[in-house]
């Protein structure tokens, strides 16, 4: 039977106690590594010298990382302006393939005014009402930047104009210029979205 005071001859001490700051090595521990001479002392020098040399490493890291996120922050950049650009294309696409069809109408409505004495003999109430619908049109085009283009005594801009027949003409001054406006043209914008169709005056000397 063992004694109360006995010492035990064997006691259980915990991993890592009374071990050294060198026998626990950590990633703290290796941040900076010194370096020494032949007579095991510190060499500032060549310390100071391997501190320079990652400083400049990381520096090199850094500037690497920066020039990567200004590239790829210019490219997402130029991508929004790109995808902005291509919105803006497909929408004054769509908006011009719309009004374009609505320029027969207004064909209509320019037809149908033309002859004044006649349009004044159609029914009163009829004829406010459609009146009242080329306003409108007149309306929605102006909000939309359509404007009308081409009009008598205009020199011929082929840009704008379609020359569709030449008539003859003593003045000279009236060379070129338009005579007849057979069917008016649009712009949208500056862009023409349909000529105006004309008939030129041609001068000819008849001496």
């Amino acid at each position: 039977m063992q004694e109360d005071n006995e010492v035990p001859t064997e006691v259980g001490i915990p991993t890592g106690v009374g071990k050294t700051k060198e026998e626990n090595p950590t990633e703290e521990d290796d941040i900076v590594e010194f370096e020494y001479n032949a007579d095991g002392e510190e060499d500032l020098k060549k310390t100071l010298k391997k501190l320079r040399a990652d400083l400049k490493q990381v520096k090199k890291e850094k500037e690497e990382y920066l020039t990567g996120w200004q590239k790829e922050r210019a490219d997402f950049a130029n991508y929004k302006k790109d995808e902005e650009s291509r919105k803006t294309i497909l929408s004054e696409s769509m908006r011009e393939r719309i009004l374009t069809r609505f320029l027969t109408v207004m064909d209509s409505f320019n037809l149908a005014f033309a002859n004044r004495e006649t349009w004044e003999k159609v029914d009163k109430g009829w004829r406010k009402g459609v009146e009242y619908i080329h306003a409108q049109m007149d309306s929605i085009f102006e909000e939309y930047g359509v404007k009308e283009i081409g009009n008598v005594g205009e020199d011929f801009d082929p840009s704008i104009h379609e020359s569709i027949e030449t008539v003859q003409t003593d003045k000279k001054e009236d060379d070129h210029k338009v005579a007849t406006v057979i069917q008016k043209g649009y712009k949208l914008g500056e862009r023409v979205i349909r000529p105006a169709r004309v008939n030129l005056y041609e001068f000819t000397d008849r001496k």
